[in-house]
């Protein structure tokens, strides 16, 4: 077990609300720490919840939860937000007959409002809960973290479209960018993200505030870092954004506590317009063997905590997805009609073989499903 005497102390996270930044930074690496143990014992999904522990610790920290409404897209980012929130004497359980769900669950907490698996509903979902506190005439806030892929689909944009017309109090939404999916990222979205980070206005930015910070006293340095925060999203452009009602902020480093935390309170007081928190978290972050994983440590089975050396079982049987894609392949070496789409999840639907054998008739096209299946009835119909 991990030594956690900060992590001991918290139960809910009304109890985390009076930690300075020292303590709160201290929590995340107990938050992590307890993850990387709890799902070394049950298995499940490690990568995204690491890239979120200071984003979920930020987050509870930062907003009175669960009356401020805090949804989280693409469900299995949730590990680290149940532990902060009552259920960590359960979290061994995850996944297990009668124990916790691996996903965000509506009968299981009150700090879980809206339940979540796959994917890109969040936006949708908070904009419902933010019409409805305006409907009672409230003022409680809401928050949607979406990310690991979520941002490719198109049911993000409808929601965010609709955003500014459908409610006239605070919605805030965490674009939580690790630029990871279940497999690499694919699309648009995928590059005009990266494009932003990694953009020369960006970076021309981020070189001027160093140089200038350096001749500054030590007070007015963290100033300036706050400050470049702000206008580096203002260079970047967040134009997308932008076009679409919301205020945009970012993009800032989702590990870095002093500058998040602050930066989550003052986008909270923005009512006047929907908000959008570009925040550029690493998937795996803080557990080595994840880190350098080609997949993060997306999804696990048993592991050591020590080697990251997972405990897999070896079954003379072929696994259900080997059958699939590889009877799928005899077929298409027969029938050139035969094509092949995944919502990326090229591995974990056995499309990944059949992909290597014909590249030309797979098509990933993200985190999209209702693009797939209609993609795919265009394809049915023109044979």
């Amino acid at each position: 077990m991990p030594d956690t005497p900060l992590l001991d102390t918290v139960k809910f996270p009304a109890d985390m609300r009076g930690f300075d930044i020292a303590q709160l930074k201290q929590l995340a690496q107990e938050v992590r720490a307890e993850t990387i143990d709890a799902v070394s014992v049950t298995g499940g999904h490690l990568g995204a919840g690491l890239g979120v522990v200071e984003l979920t610790t930020a987050l509870h920290h930062v907003f009175e939860t669960p009356k401020d409404i805090l949804i989280w897209d693409v469900g299995h980012q949730c590990y680290p937000h149940k532990i902060l929130t009552g259920r960590r004497d359960r979290i061994r359980t995850l996944r297990q007959p009668g124990g916790l769900s691996g996903f965000t669950k509506r009968s299981e907490s009150d700090y879980d409002p809206f339940g979540a698996a796959h994917a890109s509903t969040s936006i949708s979902a908070a904009l419902g809960f933010a019409a409805a506190r305006d409907q009672r005439g409230e003022k409680n806030k809401v928050v949607a973290v979406i990310g690991d892929g979520s941002m490719s689909a198109g049911m993000a944009y409808e929601a965010m479209n609709n955003a500014a017309e459908a409610t006239n109090g605070q919605l805030m939404v965490i674009l939580n960018d690790n630029d990871m999916s279940i497999a690499p990222p694919v699309g648009g979205m995928s590059a005009y993200l990266a494009g932003l980070v990694s953009g020369g206005a960006y970076q021309n930015v981020r070189r001027l505030g160093r140089s200038v910070a350096q001749h500054l006293p030590r007070p007015f340095r963290n100033a300036a870092k706050k400050a470049e925060e702000y206008a580096r999203g203002m260079v970047t452009g967040g134009t997308l954004f932008e076009e679409l009602g919301f205020y945009y902020v970012g993009p800032i480093d989702g590990h870095d506590m002093e500058n998040l935390v602050p930066i989550l309170k003052k986008a909270a007081a923005i009512e006047d317009r929907p908000v959008l928190v570009h925040v550029v978290t690493q998937k795996g972050k803080g557990y080595a063997p994840a880190e350098s994983s080609a997949d993060k440590l997306h999804a696990v089975v048993k592991f050591d905590v020590i080697s990251g050396k997972q405990d897999k079982s070896v079954s003379n049987a072929p696994s259900y997805t080997k059958v699939f894609g590889t009877e799928l392949i005899k077929h298409a070496k027969i029938d050139p009609s035969i094509v092949a789409i995944t919502a990326a999840m090229p591995s974990g639907t056995g499309l990944d073989l059949f992909g290597q054998a014909f590249p030309e008739r797979t098509y990933d096209v993200g985190i999209a499903e209702q693009h797939a299946v209609t993609f795919a009835a265009g394809l049915a119909a023109d044979g």
